[in-house]
């Protein structure tokens, strides 16, 4: 039988993989914005925002204006891999396919997710090799 802490953990767990699915189906997936569950004050750190993965992009607002305006028009097919959660049950990444209309190509993510307790993310950090978008034809350089 289980114990309450180990169901509370179970539901947590599958709290956070279905938030990181969503975040590439429905946010991403369907070019919906308001699907994501960020907080007032989320940092996100991605190649392609201003200033790098080095310097946060912070707050919904300034993701909505800054960060989401281009995605709708650039963002094909997505297709989730898998999804993580750490140990702690306070973070979640998610690996999956993002095919990118133009510059055709299809970037290959893992975006990392740290989650407040009512299942909102307050930061995240985008990982994927940018070139194919910042430098079409780059594979080909050399060849």
């Amino acid at each position: 039988m289980q114990t309450k802490q180990q169901i509370d953990n179970t539901t947590r767990s599958a709290q956070l993989h279905a938030l990181a699915r969503c975040y590439v189906t429905e946010g991403l997936g369907q070019k919906n914005f308001d699907a994501i569950p960020y907080t007032e004050d989320v940092a996100l750190r991605a190649p392609l925002c201003p200033g790098g993965s080095s310097v946060p992009l912070v707050g919904r607002e300034n993701l909505r204006t800054v960060w989401w305006p281009p995605l709708p028009q650039l963002i094909g097919h997505v297709a989730v891999i898998d999804t993580y959660v750490n140990q702690d049950l306070t973070a979640v990444t998610v690996e999956f396919h993002l095919e990118i209309i133009a510059p055709a190509c299809t970037l290959r993510v893992i975006d990392r997710f740290t989650v407040d307790d009512e299942g909102r993310i307050t930061a995240q950090e985008n990982f994927f090799d940018p070139r194919d978008v910042t430098n079409p034809g780059w594979r080909n350089e050399g060849a």
